[in-house]
């Protein structure tokens, strides 16, 4: 008889059995670096979310972990209350062993979504989804776009088609600059991130979650910021993970300026970040998610990336799963207002709304 419990704090000890377990958990258990516990207080102590894990034993409190599900509780006034695994994150879902562990994972877990009083358990799965009684719904119209990387930066370079190298070489011609470090470079990547979030139409995530990313994964996150005649044009927050023994690197916040397109900032942006993967002895690297067709979705196949399963899935309590995406046709008006508001304004009111954004 194993034991699964609610854990409201994973730190010391018990994270790093935790990220034993999952180092050791094989590939189609779906491990991302996302699980990593250190997650959990990024997205506490940044966007004040109440974070917590199910985590499952073998044979009780001593047991060996045997499964693993960290969640996160987003409420505002505006939205409402959500549990999720992971706000901010494309992919966090249940780890487990086997089938029996994951749905006595699942069944706890939406046992808390009953107890929040939440509109909806969302579960963000690398992979085809799951079946348990809890689940209502999924959503597999996104996929994850990966690449497969070389070992060196000369096979890097001949992978790309003719199109890409000249647009690189734009980029060198129009004498760009790159920059890779922590907190001394969160200024500059800032600036970028929050004016094209504006443009955009997108409430910005905080500054300090960057701080906070930064802090809490030392050697394993960095900034990059792209200059052109002294000035910052494009930045990048570069995540770099090791998953069944891969090492993997992934891209979950980047962004360039409308007004330096000319430049081809953010095409020479990506090749950078690529260079940097391999000479950190990446095999992988993750463009994030996309809708198949769409323009990041191009941007990202001209790379050679290729597309992999990404299903979230839902135990929807009430209203509708499509209710606070940004693709909802109700927030076409508000969108483009805020694409009118100054930048500072929307630095100062955006972390207030996406924090409750799922």
């Amino acid at each position: 008889m194993g034991l699964t419990q609610v854990v409201h704090h994973i730190e010391g000890a018990l994270a790093d059995e935790v990220r034993l377990y999952l180092a050791g958990a094989p590939e189609e258990a779906g491990v991302c670096g996302e699980h990593d516990p250190g997650w959990l207080k990024v997205l506490s102590e940044s966007l004040g979310h109440r974070t917590m894990a199910v985590v499952a034993r073998e044979g009780g409190s001593n047991g060996e972990i045997v499964g693993y599900l960290p969640l996160a509780l987003v409420s505002s006034r505006l939205f409402g209350r959500f549990l999720v695994s992971l706000p901010y994150l494309n992919r966090a879902g249940v780890v487990a062993v086997d089938a029996g562990v994951r749905d006595e994972i699942l069944d706890v877990a939406a046992e808390l979504a009953d107890r929040f009083s939440v509109r909806y358990l969302e579960l963000r799965h690398q992979g085809e989804g799951i079946e348990h009684a809890s689940i209502t719904q999924s959503r597999g119209d996104k996929v994850q776009m990966m690449l497969a990387l070389p070992g060196d930066a000369e096979q890097l370079w001949s992978g790309y088609s003719a199109k890409v190298r000249n647009q690189v070489r734009k980029g060198d011609k129009a004498g760009l600059t790159i920059r890779f470090g922590g907190g001394e470079l969160l200024d500059g990547f800032y600036s970028v991130f929050s004016r094209n979030m504006r443009d955009l139409g997108t409430p910005v995530y905080p500054r300090r979650l960057f701080g906070s990313v930064l802090d809490t994964f030392k050697d394993g996150a960095e900034l990059a910021v792209v200059s052109h005649a002294g000035r910052a044009v494009a930045g990048a927050l570069l995540l770099h993970t090791r998953v069944g023994g891969v090492a993997e690197a992934q891209v979950p916040s980047a962004s360039s300026l409308r007004d330096a397109k000319h430049t081809n900032a953010n095409m020479w942006m990506y090749h950078q970040l690529l260079m940097r993967a391999v000479s950190r002895g990446a095999g992988m690297f993750d463009f994030g998610r996309s809708t198949p067709d769409s323009g990041t979705y191009r941007f990202k196949k001209q790379w050679g990336a290729v597309p992999r399963g990404a299903t979230w899935q839902y135990y929807l309590r009430s209203g509708e799963v499509s209710a606070v995406r940004p693709d909802n046709p109700k927030f076409k008006r508000r969108i483009a207002t805020w694409q009118k508001l100054p930048v500072w304004v929307t630095r100062l009111v955006g972390p207030t709304i996406v924090k409750g954004i799922p």
